[in-house]
């Protein structure tokens, strides 16, 4: 797949977030996407976010196949034992699919239905060997398979966790583990994000920027101090608490293509979070020089 090729062969590559809807109405997120066609490598198709109960990634994937664009299956642990999250990765490939980011995912109590059983009978590590060995013809008690999958498979990272150093050994065990490509957590601080890229620059594994288009000071103020390695500098607090309402989408924009342009030369891509400000994202690129 193009995403794949363009990521190994070492180009700049962009991706981009999708949301599942809350409900069955999907024809507007799939027509979004399509306007981001030819300015985006791939979509990252959330799996139920923040354990928030929506329409599932799988589903939304296999939709975005087959409108010719290309999808990257996030999979969680949080609901699914490991007989489902194999079963639902041999599904994403016989759909056509075949990039995979595993992460472990917000425990139920986060969500809109705390009183949900939360599973995680594997972990984003355990996930990855198990998909791993799916790929190499075996289920995880070593039973053959009828045929063996084969995906680009990615997991996430904290560059601004602190203490970092758990986060480089957690790395380092994904990518033992199978993990071909990472993407990060929202950055904000680029000189912290710069001495992330230096100590794992030895891995020689792909990395991609997160951007969060931040919507609000108070925002930007709550991720401050409610989300774990996110540091949103004073000077951006300032300018989004001073834009006024009709001007903040202009306003992060801006803050975004500046941190887009600081990581051109620290990292060999970016992932975009919009978090519902997915008509702003071309906006986001054109500021950024692509």
């Amino acid at each position: 797949m193009a995403f794949a090729k363009k990521i190994q062969s070492g180009e700049f590559t962009i991706t981009s977030e999708i949301g599942p809807p809350k409900g069955v109405e999907i024809e507007g997120i799939l027509k979004e996407a399509e306007t981001l066609k030819d300015k985006v490598d791939a979509f990252n198709v959330t799996d139920l976010q923040s354990s928030v109960m929506k329409l599932g990634s799988l589903a939304t994937c296999r939709l975005l196949v087959e409108r010719g664009l290309e999808p990257i299956f996030q999979i969680t642990c949080r609901d699914r034992n490991r007989l489902a999250l194999q079963s639902d990765l041999l599904s994403a490939y016989v759909l056509g699919i075949r990039n995979v980011l595993v992460l472990t995912g917000d425990h139920t109590v986060l969500g809109d239905h705390p009183q949900a059983k939360p599973v995680f009978d594997l972990d984003s590590i355990s996930l990855l060997k198990a998909a791993t060995g799916l790929m190499e013809g075996k289920d995880m008690v070593g039973n053959e398979l009828v045929g063996k999958p084969e995906f680009l498979l990615g997991a996430v990272v904290n560059p601004g966790a602190d203490p970092l150093e758990p986060q480089i050994i957690k790395m380092e065990k994904k990518i033992e583990a199978g993990a071909k490509f990472f993407q990060t957590q929202a950055i904000y601080d680029l000189k912290s994000f710069e001495n992330f890229m230096n100590i794992v620059g030895k891995f020689n594994v792909p990395v991609l920027g997160g951007i969060v288009l931040l919507k609000s000071a108070g925002m930007a103020k709550f991720m401050n101090e409610k989300v774990a390695g996110i540091n949103v500098p004073d000077k951006y607090i300032t300018m989004m608490a001073e834009a006024n309402k009709e001007d903040r989408p202009k306003v992060s924009i801006q803050i975004a293509a500046e941190l887009i342009k600081g990581m051109k030369g620290l990292c060999q891509g970016i992932h975009i979070m919009p978090l519902g400000w997915e008509k702003h994202v071309p906006s986001v690129l054109e500021n950024s020089g692509f």
